[in-house]
Protein backbone atom coordinates (compact mmCIF):
# COMPACT_ATOMS: atom_id res chain seq x y z
CA UNK A 1 0.00 0.00 0.00
CA UNK A 2 3.06 2.48 0.96
CA UNK A 3 4.58 1.40 -2.46
CA UNK A 4 1.64 2.21 -4.53
CA UNK A 5 1.09 5.56 -3.37
CA UNK A 6 4.74 6.63 -3.60
CA UNK A 7 4.30 5.69 -6.97
CA UNK A 8 0.98 7.23 -7.55
CA UNK A 9 2.52 10.52 -6.03
CA UNK A 10 5.41 10.37 -8.34
CA UNK A 11 3.57 9.31 -11.88
CA UNK A 12 3.91 10.81 -14.86
CA UNK A 13 -0.28 11.79 -14.92
CA UNK A 14 -0.84 12.65 -11.62
CA UNK A 15 -1.45 15.78 -12.82
CA UNK A 16 -4.30 14.68 -15.44
CA UNK A 17 -8.08 15.20 -14.96
CA UNK A 18 -9.39 12.90 -12.21
CA UNK A 19 -12.44 12.59 -14.11
CA UNK A 20 -10.54 11.80 -17.19
CA UNK A 21 -8.88 9.14 -15.72
CA UNK A 22 -11.81 7.30 -14.04
CA UNK A 23 -13.47 7.40 -17.90
CA UNK A 24 -10.76 6.17 -18.90
CA UNK A 25 -10.87 3.31 -16.27
CA UNK A 26 -14.02 2.29 -17.10
CA UNK A 27 -13.65 1.68 -20.33
CA UNK A 28 -10.52 -0.05 -20.37
CA UNK A 29 -12.20 -2.02 -17.78
CA UNK A 30 -15.33 -3.02 -19.52
CA UNK A 31 -12.66 -3.73 -22.97
CA UNK A 32 -10.98 -6.27 -20.70
CA UNK A 33 -14.25 -7.95 -19.42
CA UNK A 34 -15.95 -8.22 -23.10
CA UNK A 35 -13.67 -8.47 -25.39
CA UNK A 36 -11.73 -11.49 -26.70
CA UNK A 37 -8.94 -13.45 -25.50
CA UNK A 38 -6.44 -12.22 -28.29
CA UNK A 39 -7.56 -8.64 -27.33
CA UNK A 40 -7.25 -8.91 -23.72
CA UNK A 41 -3.66 -10.27 -24.10
CA UNK A 42 -2.70 -7.42 -26.54
CA UNK A 43 -4.34 -5.36 -23.93
CA UNK A 44 -2.01 -6.52 -21.08
CA UNK A 45 1.29 -6.31 -23.69
CA UNK A 46 0.31 -2.63 -24.42
CA UNK A 47 -0.31 -1.71 -20.71
CA UNK A 48 2.52 -3.17 -18.99
CA UNK A 49 5.23 -0.82 -20.73
CA UNK A 50 2.84 2.15 -20.61
CA UNK A 51 2.46 1.70 -16.68
CA UNK A 52 6.16 1.36 -16.28
CA UNK A 53 6.99 4.58 -17.93
CA UNK A 54 4.40 5.68 -16.44
CA UNK A 55 5.21 5.26 -13.15
CA UNK A 56 8.66 4.70 -12.89
CA UNK A 57 8.73 1.09 -12.16
CA UNK A 58 11.09 -1.63 -14.04
CA UNK A 59 9.34 -4.29 -15.62
CA UNK A 60 10.70 -7.29 -13.03
CA UNK A 61 8.67 -5.29 -10.54
CA UNK A 62 5.59 -4.95 -12.19
CA UNK A 63 5.85 -8.71 -13.38
CA UNK A 64 6.07 -9.42 -9.38
CA UNK A 65 3.10 -7.45 -8.46
CA UNK A 66 1.06 -9.11 -11.72
CA UNK A 67 1.46 -12.35 -10.15
CA UNK A 68 0.57 -11.44 -6.38
CA UNK A 69 -2.79 -12.89 -6.62
CA UNK A 70 -1.25 -15.70 -9.53
CA UNK A 71 -1.64 -18.17 -6.20
CA UNK A 72 -5.62 -17.49 -6.16
CA UNK A 73 -6.05 -17.17 -9.48
CA UNK A 74 -4.63 -20.72 -10.29
CA UNK A 75 -6.90 -21.91 -7.84
CA UNK A 76 -9.58 -20.73 -9.28
CA UNK A 77 -8.31 -22.15 -12.99
CA UNK A 78 -7.86 -25.50 -11.51
CA UNK A 79 -11.54 -25.36 -10.43
CA UNK A 80 -13.57 -24.48 -13.64
CA UNK A 81 -10.66 -26.85 -15.19
CA UNK A 82 -11.81 -30.09 -13.29
CA UNK A 83 -15.38 -31.40 -13.71
CA UNK A 84 -17.38 -33.83 -12.93
CA UNK A 85 -19.59 -36.98 -15.01
CA UNK A 86 -20.91 -40.39 -15.45
CA UNK A 87 -18.48 -41.21 -17.82
CA UNK A 88 -15.93 -40.27 -19.96
CA UNK A 89 -16.72 -39.81 -23.40
CA UNK A 90 -16.30 -36.20 -23.75
CA UNK A 91 -13.52 -35.93 -21.54
CA UNK A 92 -9.78 -35.57 -22.63
CA UNK A 93 -7.84 -36.60 -19.67
CA UNK A 94 -10.15 -38.38 -16.83
CA UNK A 95 -9.89 -40.38 -13.70
CA UNK A 96 -12.29 -42.74 -12.30
CA UNK A 97 -13.62 -42.27 -8.33
CA UNK A 98 -16.09 -45.00 -7.81
CA UNK A 99 -18.64 -44.48 -10.30
CA UNK A 100 -18.17 -41.01 -11.66
CA UNK A 101 -14.84 -39.44 -13.30
CA UNK A 102 -13.38 -36.55 -12.35
CA UNK A 103 -11.18 -34.97 -15.34
CA UNK A 104 -11.21 -32.08 -18.10
CA UNK A 105 -12.73 -31.58 -21.24
CA UNK A 106 -12.87 -29.09 -24.02
CA UNK A 107 -15.35 -26.58 -22.39
CA UNK A 108 -13.67 -26.43 -19.65
CA UNK A 109 -10.41 -25.50 -21.16
CA UNK A 110 -11.88 -22.62 -23.09
CA UNK A 111 -13.87 -21.15 -19.98
CA UNK A 112 -10.17 -21.94 -17.59
CA UNK A 113 -8.53 -19.57 -20.53
CA UNK A 114 -10.77 -17.22 -20.83
CA UNK A 115 -11.28 -16.32 -16.74
CA UNK A 116 -7.67 -16.42 -16.86
CA UNK A 117 -6.68 -13.94 -19.47
CA UNK A 118 -10.09 -12.10 -18.62
CA UNK A 119 -8.97 -11.74 -14.94
CA UNK A 120 -4.73 -10.72 -15.67
CA UNK A 121 -6.22 -7.98 -18.44
CA UNK A 122 -8.46 -6.51 -15.74
CA UNK A 123 -5.59 -6.80 -13.09
CA UNK A 124 -3.14 -4.88 -15.38
CA UNK A 125 -6.23 -2.05 -16.34
CA UNK A 126 -6.69 -1.81 -12.69
CA UNK A 127 -2.85 -1.16 -12.07
CA UNK A 128 -3.01 1.46 -14.46
CA UNK A 129 -5.21 3.54 -12.54
CA UNK A 130 -4.14 2.69 -9.27
CA UNK A 131 0.05 3.73 -10.29
CA UNK A 132 -1.43 6.93 -11.74
CA UNK A 133 -4.11 7.91 -9.71
CA UNK A 134 -3.12 9.36 -6.18
CA UNK A 135 -6.06 8.64 -3.25
CA UNK A 136 -7.02 12.11 -3.12
CA UNK A 137 -8.16 12.36 -6.68
CA UNK A 138 -10.23 9.14 -5.78
CA UNK A 139 -11.86 10.76 -3.06
CA UNK A 140 -12.23 13.94 -6.21
CA UNK A 141 -13.77 11.52 -8.56
CA UNK A 142 -16.28 9.90 -6.05
CA UNK A 143 -17.26 13.95 -5.21
CA UNK A 144 -17.45 14.77 -9.33
CA UNK A 145 -19.67 11.34 -9.86
CA UNK A 146 -22.04 12.13 -6.65
CA UNK A 147 -20.86 8.95 -4.51
CA UNK A 148 -23.07 9.31 -1.68
CA UNK A 149 -20.47 11.01 1.07
CA UNK A 150 -21.23 8.20 3.70
CA UNK A 151 -19.33 6.11 1.31
CA UNK A 152 -16.76 8.53 0.14
CA UNK A 153 -16.16 8.71 4.63
CA UNK A 154 -15.91 5.19 5.15
CA UNK A 155 -13.07 4.91 2.30
CA UNK A 156 -11.28 7.48 3.70
CA UNK A 157 -11.22 6.07 7.31
CA UNK A 158 -10.81 2.59 6.05
CA UNK A 159 -7.28 3.87 3.91
CA UNK A 160 -6.55 5.88 6.92
CA UNK A 161 -6.68 2.91 9.06
CA UNK A 162 -4.69 0.78 7.01
CA UNK A 163 -1.95 3.33 7.67
CA UNK A 164 -2.25 2.83 11.37
CA UNK A 165 -2.41 -1.04 11.23
CA UNK A 166 0.70 -1.23 9.38
CA UNK A 167 2.52 0.90 11.62
CA UNK A 168 1.15 -0.57 14.80
CA UNK A 169 2.38 -4.31 13.06
CA UNK A 170 5.55 -2.62 12.30
CA UNK A 171 6.11 -1.38 15.91
CA UNK A 172 4.76 -4.74 17.73
CA UNK A 173 7.22 -6.94 15.47
CA UNK A 174 10.27 -4.61 15.86
CA UNK A 175 9.87 -5.06 19.50
CA UNK A 176 9.34 -8.42 19.82
CA UNK A 177 12.19 -9.24 17.29
CA UNK A 178 14.44 -6.81 19.44
CA UNK A 179 13.87 -9.52 22.50
CA UNK A 180 14.62 -12.74 20.51
CA UNK A 181 11.01 -13.57 19.37
CA UNK A 182 11.36 -14.94 16.37
CA UNK A 183 14.60 -16.74 17.24
CA UNK A 184 12.73 -20.43 16.55
CA UNK A 185 9.76 -21.57 15.28
CA UNK A 186 8.41 -22.29 18.51
CA UNK A 187 8.65 -18.48 19.66
CA UNK A 188 7.74 -17.40 16.70
CA UNK A 189 3.90 -18.90 16.79
CA UNK A 190 4.05 -17.52 20.01
CA UNK A 191 5.21 -13.60 19.02
CA UNK A 192 2.50 -14.04 16.61
CA UNK A 193 0.14 -15.07 18.91
CA UNK A 194 0.79 -12.10 21.16
CA UNK A 195 0.88 -9.79 18.09
CA UNK A 196 -2.48 -10.40 16.94
CA UNK A 197 -3.68 -9.97 20.30
CA UNK A 198 -1.76 -6.48 21.26
CA UNK A 199 -2.62 -5.19 17.71
CA UNK A 200 -6.38 -5.65 18.39
CA UNK A 201 -6.37 -4.15 21.77
CA UNK A 202 -3.92 -1.32 20.37
CA UNK A 203 -5.87 -0.44 17.50
CA UNK A 204 -8.95 -0.20 19.20
CA UNK A 205 -6.78 2.45 21.52
CA UNK A 206 -5.89 4.43 18.64
CA UNK A 207 -9.97 4.48 17.71
CA UNK A 208 -10.61 5.57 20.91
CA UNK A 209 -7.93 8.44 20.68
CA UNK A 210 -9.57 9.60 17.37
CA UNK A 211 -12.67 9.98 18.65
CA UNK A 212 -11.68 11.57 21.46
CA UNK A 213 -9.16 13.99 19.27
CA UNK A 214 -12.74 14.15 16.89
CA UNK A 215 -15.14 15.33 19.94
CA UNK A 216 -12.47 17.96 20.82
CA UNK A 217 -12.85 19.67 17.72
CA UNK A 218 -16.58 19.50 17.57
CA UNK A 219 -17.11 16.99 15.28
CA UNK A 220 -20.70 17.11 14.00
CA UNK A 221 -20.76 13.84 12.11
CA UNK A 222 -19.40 15.03 8.94
CA UNK A 223 -15.61 14.85 7.12
CA UNK A 224 -15.00 18.17 5.27
CA UNK A 225 -14.17 16.55 2.08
Amino acid sequence: MLEIDHYAYQSRWRTVNPLAKGIGFISLLLIAFCSTTLIQVLVLLVLAPITCYNSHIGLKKYCRWLFIPFAFLLVSVIGILLSFAWNKEHMLVSIPIGSIYIGINADSIIVAQNAFFRSLCCLAVTYLFVLCTPFDQLIQIGKKTHLPKVLLEIILLTYRFIFIFLDEVAAIKRAQTLRFGYISMKTSYHSLGMLITMLLTRVLSRYSQMTIALETKLYKGDFHL
